[in-house]
């Protein structure tokens, strides 16, 4: 559910960026001080939309968090530590570090941040179930390429039109699978110092009784919300490993092959349901897909029905 505050009172608007952010300072020039901040928790992301009809100088103390942030409208100007970030309409950049304070200047400002607990980073991109996983530092502010840009803002977009509206107790699968969704791609689209190649050893260990008890247990725990490190840990490889096995063997990823046991799932479910109690888009959100266009097709793709038909066959 998106939660929306919006204010004209600079005491409630301070009082709600201490609030939603971190300790702040903050000093307004005029007499329009109009503030208004749209958040949706998708797991343990944070998505917002802010708009400020002013214009302030404000000092955050370090949030703690990592946020990405897409400059819509207005004038923005924000310090990190000691760097200077500048961002005009349309920009996309890495809009806070956890361990920094940041000051910002604004005018007539709108815009969208993703803001990431450190920890995800770290969980996405660990290498070994016997390593702890390293905290994940970001090495600069602009995106890789305007490719890379442009694919993180298509992640986010669908990430925010799939949860709107959800039941995130009833969509554990959708919601857990999004936001590592858009925390991977953070990481394919800023610089940072996550390991991204295989070693000799994580291609050593792509052997097939590694993918053997990846694939057992993808199956025993695909109605649960797994993330492909769990995959690893029950592998007993790297991550790095379990995806080169799968590669090498399937030509496939783990996670596209948990998509296709979920697949399977679904289709059980539909010829085992009575149409009267359940309907194809509950038991395809059930089973983590969120586009009921896009599940229709994969399920059409392999049944060579509409899941519709399925459900409806007696």
């Amino acid at each position: 559910m998106i939660d929306v505050f919006q204010t004209a009172d600079l005491d409630e608007a301070r009082d709600m960026l201490d609030h939603a952010y971190s300790r702040v300072r903050l000093s307004a020039a005029g007499d329009e001080h109009r503030m208004r901040l749209a958040r949706l928790a998708v797991g343990p992301i944070q998505l917002h939309h802010l708009g400020f009809r002013m214009r302030f100088t404000a000092d955050f103390a370090a949030g703690g968090v990592i946020a990405i942030g897409r400059h819509i409208a207005g004038k923005l100007s924000r310090r990190v530590s000691t760097d200077l970030v500048d961002s005009g309409p349309g920009d996309l950049l890495l809009a806070a570090q956890p361990e920094h304070a940041l000051r910002i200047q604004l005018e007539d400002y709108e815009g969208e941040h993703a803001r990431f607990p450190p920890e995800l980073f770290a969980q996405v991109a660990a290498t070994a179930p016997s390593r702890t996983p390293q905290p994940v530092r970001f090495l600069g502010y602009r995106p890789l390429s305007a490719r890379a840009a442009t694919t993180w803002n298509k992640t986010f977009d669908y990430v925010l039109e799939a949860v709107v509206g959800l039941d995130h107790d009833a969509a554990p699968l959708l919601i857990g699978s999004a936001a590592r969704m858009l925390a991977a791609v953070t990481l394919s689209t800023f610089p940072n110092t996550a390991l991204q190649d295989p070693t000799v050893q994580d291609r050593h260990d792509a052997h097939p009784a590694t993918l053997r008890r990846a694939c057992d247990f993808i199956e025993a725990n695909a109605d649960r919300d797994i993330a492909p490190m769990d995959i690893a840990v029950a592998a007993r490889v790297t991550l790095r490993s379990v995806q080169l096995a799968f590669r090498r063997y399937l030509n496939t990823t783990p996670t596209a092959y948990l998509r296709q046991v979920r697949l399977q799932r679904a289709h059980r479910e539909l010829v085992d349901s009575d149409p009267g109690a359940t309907t194809v888009s509950a038991v395809a959100m059930r089973w983590g897909f969120a586009s009921h266009s896009t599940f229709a097709a994969r399920y059409r793709s392999v049944y060579g029905v509409p899941p519709s038909r399925t459900l409806h066959w007696r």
